[in-house]
C-alpha cells in the first residue's frame, strides 16, 4: 500500500487529479491511498503516525510553499516534489502516480 499525499491551496481542486490517479494506480494492479488535503490540514497528516505517507505531492499552486514542507518533513523518509504543471493542468492522472511512485522507489534504494 502507497500511501500518496497531494496538497494544494483548497484541496478541491486536487481531488479530480486524485481520482485520475487512482484509477491509473487500479490500471496497473498498484494498492494506493491517494487522498488530496488543503496546505493547511496537511500538517496533521503528517504528523499521523498511525497512518504514514509514503511520497507528499505539492500542486503547482502552492509550490511556494515547498521549503515550508521541506522543514516539516525534516527527519522523516518521506520524499517531496512539485506535481508538474503540465500534468496538473492536463489532469494526468497516470503521470503523476509515476512520479509518486518514482519518488518512493528512490528513497527505499
Amino acid at each position: 500500500m502507497k500511501r500518496i499525499m497531494l496538497v494544494c491551496s483548497a484541496g478541491m481542486s486536487t481531488s479530480l487529479l486524485v481520482t485520475k490517479m487512482e484509477k491509473a494506480a487500479a490500471d496497473q494492479g498498484i494498492e494506493t491511498d491517494i487522498f488530496a488535503v488543503s496546505a493547511s490540514e496537511a500538517d496533521d497528516k503528517i504528523e499521523d503516525k498511525a497512518n504514514p505517507i509514503d511520497v507528499l505531492l505539492l500542486g503547482p499552486q502552492v509550490r511556494f510553499m515547498k521549503g515550508q514542507f521541506e522543514q516539516k518533513l525534516a527527519g522523516t523518509n518521506v520524499p517531496l516534489d512539485i506535481i508538474d504543471m503540465k500534468d496538473y493542468g492536463m489532469m494526468n492522472g497516470e503521470a503523476v502516480l509515476q512520479t509518486a511512485i518514482n519518488l518512493i522507489e528512490d528513497k527505499d534504494k
